[in-house]
């Protein structure tokens, strides 16, 4: 009887595992548009569940939500499709002046320190002829980078599908997702016991204290900077502030781009104004990175800053940019489970 009874458990556990494994490896390419749904569910829960509250249905609630964060997830990626179309003839009418005309070195440029000499050098030797500028941008051409654009309509059409993907799951999350949690707590609890499920509730807590330090102070930082921009007097403020609060999610994101608006300005002679937005965007920077996010992302997954910090960039290396929010997440579990044992 109890051999009998290991050869079934043997065999269950084989065919569970199998399942598993055929699932994961058949969704293996829509995986990253299930993490990104799974990401934004937990992040608005609060917003669904408030919305459920008022007695709208679940279906209303789910397609609300939904084409809310469509709205805004879209809306944004046109906008920038739209000005890059604008910005592209002037570009290319821009390189055709610098083959034609060549591009005089800039006074300024000797005067820096350390570079300064062999940069000036290196503009007058390839830039500020014209038969040396249209060397270089030959070289540009036959080496493949501006076609470059041409990849480029294959990544925009990869991501759309990704975004229509997880929007899709996104829906059925909002819709389907107290019973979703309910099985899952109850999967846990029978595999793990009830430390499974408070694992579980540390692992949503931490994707949500990540999404509120990373997302929503990057919103702030790219308001500031943005108002910054304006007062400096830098075309297409609003873009550019747009792309600041963007890449502000990801670690000195916006440092690189307040620090490439700098330059342009100090290009265009405004040292003063250069000064004042490196000033400016070093302490907005500073004060987000080093008390807003730890004060927001610790406080709501009980992990030091330092394993915050791993989390995030051990998580963007290994999965990408969906491991800003999944790495915090595993790294909160790994420690829950540290104190589990170690109580």
């Amino acid at each position: 009887m109890s051999t009998s009874w290991d050869s079934q458990w043997i065999a269950r556990a084989v065919l569970i595992i199998a399942v598993v494994f055929a699932s994961v490896w058949m969704l293996w390419h829509l995986l990253p548009a299930l993490a990104w749904a799974c990401v934004l569910a937990i992040a608005t829960w609060p917003l669904r569940q408030g919305l459920a509250r008022r007695g709208i249905g679940n279906t209303a609630v789910a397609t609300l939500l939904t084409l809310v964060l469509a709205v805004v997830l879209v809306l944004p990626l046109i906008g920038l499709g739209i000005e890059a179309a604008r910005e592209g003839d002037a570009i290319v009418q821009w390189v055709r002046d610098i083959r034609q005309n060549g591009l005089g070195t800039p006074e300024w440029l000797p005067r820096l320190p350390y570079l300064g000499n062999t940069v000036a050098v290196w503009w007058q030797a390839n830039l500020a002829e014209p038969e040396a500028a249209r060397a270089l941008f030959g070289r540009a051409e036959t080496s493949g980078i501006f076609t470059l654009t041409r990849r480029l309509g294959i990544e925009v059409a990869s991501r759309l599908t990704l975004l229509v993907f997880t929007l899709l799951a996104l829906f059925f999350l909002y819709r389907d997702g107290p019973s979703v949690m309910e099985g899952a707590r109850s999967v846990a609890r029978r595999l793990f016991g009830r430390p499974g499920e408070s694992l579980g509730q540390n692992a949503v807590a931490a994707v949500r204290g990540t999404v509120n330090g990373l997302v929503l102070v990057g919103l702030v930082e790219g308001v500031l900077l943005g108002i910054a921009y304006v007062a400096t007097g830098l075309p297409h403020a609003a873009l550019l502030g747009l792309a600041t609060g963007a890449l502000a999610t990801v670690p000195f994101g916006a440092s690189l781009v307040f620090v490439v608006c700098a330059l342009v300005l100090l290009v265009q002679s405004q040292t003063t104004a250069a000064i004042a937005l490196l000033v400016f965007g070093s302490l907005v920077v500073f004060v987000a990175d080093h008390f807003v996010r730890p004060i927001l992302i610790g406080s709501s997954t009980h992990l030091p800053f330092l394993w915050v910090l791993l989390g995030i960039f051990g998580g963007l290396e290994t999965f990408g940019l969906i491991g800003l929010f999944l790495g915090p997440a595993i790294m909160s579990v790994v420690i829950a489970m540290w104190r589990e044992g170690a109580a």
